[in-house]
């Protein structure tokens, strides 16, 4: 009887997986307490919501599968055929 591996819920909540494998994520310190901070550092944390790729790599281990990242690029990943594609690759097994 094999163990089931189960992705990190707390984790899944909190951040997005984009199609292409990057991770999309809030930037701490924007929700609240931000009439302390200055009106650029609240504008930086509104940007770029992507994870970096060394961040990426530690978070694969949670959810047991394998991620893009920022400098990996998208012909690293895998992707699905089209139904076109699919029906395409049929005709020409059976031809053969």
């Amino acid at each position: 009887m094999g163990y089931k591996h189960k992705n990190h819920k707390g984790l899944l909540k909190r951040i997005r997986i984009s199609k292409t494998g990057k991770i999309r994520h809030k930037t701490a310190g924007h929700k609240h307490l931000r009439s302390g901070k200055g009106g650029k550092k609240l504008r930086q944390h509104r940007k770029d919501p992507y994870m970096s790729s060394a961040d990426t790599k530690r978070l694969e281990k949670l959810l047991f599968r394998r991620l893009r990242g920022r400098t990996q690029p998208r012909t690293a990943i895998k992707r699905s055929p089209t139904p076109a594609e699919r029906k395409a690759a049929r005709a020409a097994a059976e031809g053969k």
